[in-house]
């Protein structure tokens, strides 16, 4: 069987925790940020766990995670 290519552009954006599941970062943090509170903003910058729906089609994408 021949090596499965990695999508390099998940592979940028998602870490394996240590238990094996997969981290994210959250998303509209990027620009328009004046309308958002300092609360939102200081939430939006904690990691993520990718849902469990999306776990299986992300783990064919990252082979080697």
């Amino acid at each position: 069987m021949p090596k499965i290519k990695t999508k390099r552009a998940a592979a940028k954006r998602f870490k394996a925790t240590g238990t094996g599941k997969l981290k994210r970062s959250k998303a509209y943090k990027r620009h328009i940020l004046t309308k958002k509170t300092t609360k939102t903003k200081r939430n939006l910058r904690k990691a993520a766990l990718v849902d469990s729906t999306n776990v299986k089609t992300m783990k064919k994408i990252l082979p080697y995670m």
